[in-house]
């Protein structure tokens, strides 16, 4: 099974994207802050909780030739479990098709383990990896799968962030496409580009400004007797 010359233009399109964003950045002077504000940083500008959207494109590898790309989008929510680490499950609803052959929508509900590499920038290249289930519509087909991925967040303003990210899609069955063919099961691919909302860890960003020493504690005015 080939990928789609178009796939990799595409895949070549998000990564120099990517350095492009990497290098405006950069030309922002979006400098790493001091570790003593770290924590208080990634509650101001992200957060605890995650809401996140996005839309953009899906393309099969399956048992037929000509795929094409075709509508796809997510709607999820994330828990953070430390500033690197968050998870979070997310609705995908999408379509797969070959040209004047093959045309389905499905949807998928996964489980994935985010890393976001460096949570105290504005801006945060991240992996991501899980599982979930694949159903097509009215689920008259079902299948577990595994998936896994990568992209960029950019911080936009405080609790706000835009994303673009690609994933891969390894489903445990060779019908996806309705066709059996093969000894290997059927995958696909998602790009997708959308917003990010943060909200909640107001408490903890309040402990960790408690904890920080003020100008009054830092140099405390001393009575003359």
């Amino acid at each position: 099974m080939k990928v789609s010359s178009y796939f990799f233009k595409t895949i070549s399109l998000v990564i120099l994207t990517s350095f492009s964003f990497m290098s405006f950045a950069q030309n922002q002077n979006y400098e790493e802050i001091k570790n003593s504000d770290k924590n208080s940083f990634f509650f101001n500008y992200r957060g605890a909780n995650v809401i996140e959207a996005a839309i953009g494109t899906s393309s099969i590898n399956g048992d037929l030739p000509d795929a094409m790309f075709e509508i796809a989008f997510r709607i999820g929510y994330k828990r953070s479990l430390s500033p690197y680490f968050d998870i979070g499950l997310t609705y995908n609803k999408f379509n797969l098709a070959f040209k004047d052959i093959y045309n389905e929508g499905f949807m998928s509900f996964d489980v994935n383990l985010e890393y976001l590499l460096s949570p105290y920038k504005n801006f945060s290249p991240f992996i991501f990896a899980g599982g979930g289930l694949n159903a097509s519509n009215y689920f008259t087909q079902t299948a577990t799968k595994f998936q896994g991925g990568a992209g960029f967040e950019i911080i936009v303003a405080p609790g706000m962030g835009l994303r673009l990210l690609a994933d891969y899609n390894y489903v445990l069955s060779d019908t996806l496409d309705g066709r059996v063919f093969g000894a290997s099961d059927d995958t696909y691919w998602r790009i997708l580009g959308g917003v990010t909302i943060y909200f909640g860890g107001g408490d903890k960003k309040d402990g960790i400004l408690k904890g920080l020493p003020s100008i009054m504690n830092s140099n405390p005015i001393i009575k003359e007797n």
